[in-house]
């Protein structure tokens, strides 16, 4: 992260502010997929005695972006307007930067499998957005493949919670005005999760069995 931080952002972009660009780096690494907007993180500095402006926490969170450390993911809408304005969920772009910076010691898998799925996502060059239904719930992500369809993709690592499992489906349920079809997918960890769920026009998948490639891929 130093490297990064120091090589590919204040060398690069002449950054005098490394205090707050550090904090921020830190910040949105030990809150993985966590949705941020500019004015909650420009408070948020502020609250930590930073004295910026908010011009400046948004060149910071491109430069964070432009350098691979974090990724992005805006909301699922074709209003430029409405993405602009709605908070982009920030996620690590390598999963082992959870683990070095979470200080609860937490094991926060799900976070982890989360950002994986996210990863593959890219790597199959969709265009991806999160979901938030009418109702307010949130699907993790909507991914709509150049030459496949669309996937709507909620991510549980255990759904052995009843309540847990509930609340992921819920979203998948009320999704509407999304691709007809959409394939509606639940990508759990293992593959005993996925014998044990049964769902109408939902498929538990396990992830890794979803990140293998197709034949001929």
């Amino acid at each position: 992260m130093n490297t990064v931080l120091f090589r590919d952002i204040v060398e690069r972009y002449g950054v005098t502010q490394v205090a707050a660009l550090r904090w921020l780096i830190r910040h949105c690494l030990r809150n993985p997929a966590a949705a941020y907007s500019i004015h909650r993180l420009y408070n948020d500095l502020k609250s930590q005695g930073h004295a910026i402006a908010k011009d400046t926490v948004y060149a910071f969170l491109e430069h964070i972006l432009d350098s691979f450390l974090l990724s992005s993911v805006p909301l699922a809408t074709d209003s430029e307007r409405r993405r602009n304005s709605n908070p982009r969920k920030l996620y690590p772009a390598d999963t082992g930067l959870i683990g070095a910076f979470d200080m609860g010691g937490r094991a926060n898998t799900g976070h982890a499998l989360e950002s994986a799925i996210l990863t593959e996502i890219e790597r199959r060059k969709a265009d991806i957005g999160y979901v938030k239904t009418d109702e307010g719930h949130e699907i993790d992500f909507l991914a709509r493949y150049p030459a496949r369809g669309a996937e709507l993709i909620q991510v549980c690592s255990d759904i052995s919670n009843e309540a847990t499992l509930k609340r992921e489906l819920r979203a998948l349920r009320e999704a509407r005005d999304i691709p007809h079809k959409a394939r509606k997918l639940l990508l759990v960890l293992t593959h005993e999760h996925a014998l044990s769920f049964i769902g109408t026009g939902i498929d538990a998948v396990p992830a890794y069995e979803w990140m293998l490639p197709d034949e001929g891929e």
